[in-house]
C-alpha cells in the first residue's frame, strides 16, 4: 500500500494523520464500497492534529491549483513568516512581500490578500492562533464551518479542509475538482450536482470515520486512474481498479469520448 504523497494538502505521512484499519464487513452502501475499495488500494487514516493556521493557508494556496505547485510557496512562507505564532505574523505581512514568497502557487495577489485578511481575523477574533486551534478542534462544528466560511475567500472546500485536518472531525468529506468529477462519473451523486450537492451526498452515505480518507484517495484516485480526459476505463475494464463499482456517467466506453457528468442530464 503506497504512503500517502506529502505534496497532499492533508501534509501526507508528516500531516498529522494516523493509520486506522476498519472491520471488514458488508457496505450499506456503494459510496461506502468505493471508499472502502479505495482504502484497500491506497490508505485508510484518521486525520486531525494539523494546527489550524497553518492549515488554513495551505489550503488556500492550494485553490486553482495542484499540490505539487503551492506546497513549495507553502514552505516559502513557513520560512519566512513561522515565527511561532503564524497568524500574528501573517497578519502584519507586507501584501507585496508575502505575494512575491508564494508565487509559484498562482493567483499570488489574490492569494495573499486572503491570507493576510484571514490572519487580522484571527487576531482580532480569537486573540492568538493556539485559541483559533482550541476553536476549531472543540467548537460546534456546524459553527466552524460558518466561521471559515465568513473569512472573505475561504470556500467550503477549504472550510472542510481546516475540520478535517486540524479539527480532526468526523463526517467532514470535502470536495475538490477530483472528487466533484469522479463522484458524479461514477454515479455516487446526481450527476449535475454542485460541489454542495456532492459533499451532501457522499456525506451521506459514507460512515463518518471513513470520510476523511475518502477525501483523500478519492484525489489519488483521480490523479492515477480517473482524470478529467481520459480515465483509465477507455483501455478496458482490466485498467481501472474500481470499474465494477462505476456507472461511468458521461464516458462513451466504445467511442472514447468523455463528457462532463452534467451534460447527460435531459435538456443540458
Amino acid at each position: 500500500m503506497p504512503d500517502e504523497p506529502a505534496e497532499n494538502v492533508s501534509g501526507g505521512t508528516d500531516g498529522g494523520g494516523v493509520e486506522a484499519r476498519f472491520a471488514a464487513g458488508s457496505p450499506d452502501t456503494r459510496a461506502e464500497a468505493v471508499v472502502d475499495a479505495l482504502g484497500e488500494l491506497y490508505w485508510q487514516k484518521a486525520y486531525g492534529g494539523r494546527e489550524a493556521v497553518p492549515c488554513l493557508v495551505r489550503t488556500i494556496l492550494s485553490q486553482n491549483t495542484s499540490d505539487t505547485a503551492s506546497q513549495p510557496a507553502f514552505d516559502a512562507l513557513l520560512e519566512r513568516y513561522d515565527d511561532g505564532d503564524l497568524a500574528a505574523t501573517l497578519a502584519e505581512a507586507d501584501r507585496e512581500t508575502l505575494a512575491d514568497t508564494i508565487a509559484s502557487a498562482g493567483l499570488y495577489n489574490q492569494k495573499s490578500r486572503v491570507i493576510v485578511e484571514a490572519a487580522r481575523e484571527v487576531v482580532a477574533d480569537f486573540g492568538d492562533a493556539a485559541a483559533f486551534d482550541d476553536f476549531v478542534r472543540e467548537g460546534d462544528p456546524a459553527e466552524v464551518r460558518d466561521r471559515l466560511l465568513d473569512i472573505h475567500g475561504v470556500g467550503p472546500k477549504t472550510a472542510d479542509c481546516v475540520l478535517l485536518f486540524a479539527g480532526g472531525r468526523d463526517g467532514v468529506f470535502p470536495v475538490d475538482t477530483h472528487v466533484h468529477r469522479i463522484a458524479r462519473r461514477m454515479g455516487l451523486a446526481p450527476p449535475d450536482a454542485d460541489h454542495e450537492g456532492v459533499r451532501e451526498a457522499l456525506e451521506a452515505s459514507v460512515p463518518s470515520e471513513k470520510c476523511g480518507f475518502g477525501h483523500t484517495a478519492t484525489i489519488q484516485f483521480g490523479r492515477e486512474y480517473c482524470t478529467a480526459r481520459k480515465p483509465a476505463c477507455l483501455d478496458g475494464p482490466e485498467a481501472c481498479p474500481l470499474y465494477d463499482l462505476c456507472d461511468r456517467v458521461g464516458v462513451d466506453d466504445g467511442g472514447g469520448a468523455v463528457r462532463d457528468p452534467a451534460e447527460t442530464v435531459a435538456g443540458k
